[in-house]
């Protein structure tokens, strides 16, 4: 029996959550390999719901093993390939702090965000059954999270982390989907200057140029 493929395969579009998982293929700098799908086509094509049952991206297969949501395919990565240094060790206390905001934005910050954007926020009397409590604690706690003594979540250690939550704080300030605060522009301004998110962006952004010419 052969061993599992060492190629890292990527399932994505340009315009998704895929950006990010992207970004962070290009901080490990491990060759991969990308399938673009289509809404509402191959992406929900029975030969990627067997990767993705949900029919979303992005997701990614590796040594036998499929990873879908964008926060764990971003986990795995900086685990898979520690040599990047995209994540603290086991042994390393930072690890609590890294899951902890690595998580809180796939979960509470991203429900708040959507849930506002959809006019769903859980009314005041019922915040407490809600996951994020209200948008407001939410924001208050983002800006905890990026307003340390360093210019990353674990000060002077860029990780996995902060390519997750600085994405979403991206996108919430290009939307307008989070409030402009200063932190937040600040954060963003740092994180989109390194050189992986620029290449990220470049090879995205191409893709999306070519798909509209033809």
């Amino acid at each position: 029996m052969g061993q599992p493929s060492d190629e890292i395969v990527f399932y994505t579009n340009p315009m998704s959550r895929g950006r990010i998982a992207r970004w962070m293929l290009e901080e490990v700098g491990r060759p991969y390999r990308t399938v673009v799908l289509d809404y509402g086509t191959t992406m929900k094509a029975p030969d990627y719901l067997a990767i993705n049952p949900m029919g979303k991206v992005p997701a990614i297969t590796h040594r036998g093993v499929t990873v879908t949501e964008c926060a764990a395919v971003c986990a795995y990565l900086a685990d898979a390939f520690p040599e990047a240094g995209l994540a603290p060790a086991n042994d390393d206390p930072m690890r609590g702090t890294y899951f902890r905001w690595l998580f809180f934005a796939a979960g509470p910050l991203e429900a708040a965000v959507t849930a506002k954007a959809l006019n769903l926020l859980a009314p005041s009397e019922k915040a407490a059954m809600a996951g994020y409590g209200s948008f407001e604690q939410v924001v208050d706690a983002l800006e905890t999270a990026v307003s340390g003594p360093g210019p990353w979540i674990l000060g002077d250690r860029f990780s996995a982390a902060d390519a997750y939550v600085g994405s979403q704080i991206g996108w919430g300030l290009q939307f307008k989907s989070l409030p402009g605060r200063d932190a937040f522009k600040t954060y963003a301004d740092r994180l989109f200057q390194r050189e992986a998110s620029v290449r990220a962006r470049e090879i995205d952004d191409a893709l999306i140029a070519a798909n509209a010419q033809g």
